[in-house]
């Protein structure tokens, strides 16, 4: 008998889980208003899973009251198992090879400008599910033209044929994100190795030069402020573009604790930071995540998009 997927992720006993007292910059609603309401709807009926509800995104009431959202493929069991993810684990369900289909279909019924695509990790597969991301990619371009599209892909082991199928259906935006420092990264994301996410977003450039290539940051794990600097650093030598900076939030007391809350000074430090060594683009706030106005980014700084649709 398979094992039930679960969101356990760290033994509670290993860590502390006294709670930080949340300072009061950071205020996240609850989801409400009929957009969200009937969006949410459509979701469900659809057999359609989003990243926002299932990693508990902060920006959720934002996002859909706004009515746009990130899609979350290949399921909603990821094979692997990090400290700070919310997101259920152990053995997925087949690929399910309609599901570009359904994703199209809810594309084109929001009428979406911009559509963010993520995934959990398919370790199962020996191409990470890369085949599903491209489906949903040439679908959503057939079905509703003029809708740019973001891939926030995992790291398919560093496996370039993998990747080469994403890049082959040239996304707007591609993004991956390294989570952590590097002197953290193996205890926060222990199935991870940071020479994968290297072959990702060096890999996506060498592909398509006119890509853009993103990754993100959470800080209070545990990480200190010249550590977080370094890694923008490196993000740059690997040609990144754009940046996303929040704060971590743990989602229960079985995850990784919060070491620090960081202020709102501290974000504004790094976003101007990270624009004084070359990035195109930085959101740092308390509570960014990965998605947090992409379709403002893409906007204002893709050239595959006005390649393909014209300028908008």
């Amino acid at each position: 008998m398979s094992k039930e997927p679960t969101r356990d992720r760290v033994n509670p006993d290993m860590i502390d889980t006294t709670p930080l007292r949340r300072p009061s910059w950071i205020k996240v609603r609850a989801p409400s208003g009929d957009t969200y309401e009937q969006l949410k709807e459509m979701m469900h009926r659809k057999e359609l899973h989003t990243v926002c509800e299932e990693a508990n995104c902060p920006n959720m009431g934002e996002c859909w009251g706004s009515g746009t959202a990130t899609f979350l493929i290949l399921g909603d069991v990821c094979t692997r198992r990090c400290g700070f993810c919310d997101i259920k684990h152990g053995k997925p369900l087949p690929i399910d090879h309609e599901e570009p289909e359904r994703i199209a279909q809810a594309v084109k019924a929001m009428d979406l400008k911009h559509a963010v695509i993520t995934s959990v990790d398919r370790d199962d597969d020996n191409l990470g599910g890369a085949q599903i991301f491209a489906l949903v990619i040439n679908r959503i371009r057939e079905l509703h033209p003029g809708c740019s599209v973001e891939v926030l892909i995992p790291d398919f082991q560093g496996d370039p044929n993998a990747l080469k199928i994403v890049m082959d259906a040239r996304p707007e935006i591609l993004n991956h994100n390294l989570e952590t420092v590097p002197r953290l990264f193996q205890s926060v994301q222990p199935s991870d190795r940071l020479e994968w996410s290297q072959a990702v977003l060096v890999g996506a450039k060498q592909l398509d030069s006119e890509v853009l290539t993103k990754s993100g940051l959470m800080l209070g794990l545990g990480e200190t402020l010249e550590e977080i600097k370094e890694e923008m650093e490196l993000l740059r030598t690997w040609d990144v573009d754009i940046l996303t900076i929040g704060q971590y939030l743990q989602p229960s007391r079985h995850h990784l604790p919060i070491s620090k809350y960081y202020t709102m000074g501290d974000f504004e430090m790094l976003k101007q930071f990270g624009l004084s060594i070359g990035f195109r683009w930085v959101e740092s706030a308390p509570l960014v995540r990965s998605s947090y106005h992409a379709a403002e980014q893409v906007r204002a700084l893709s050239t595959v998009h006005e390649q393909l649709y014209g300028s908008i």
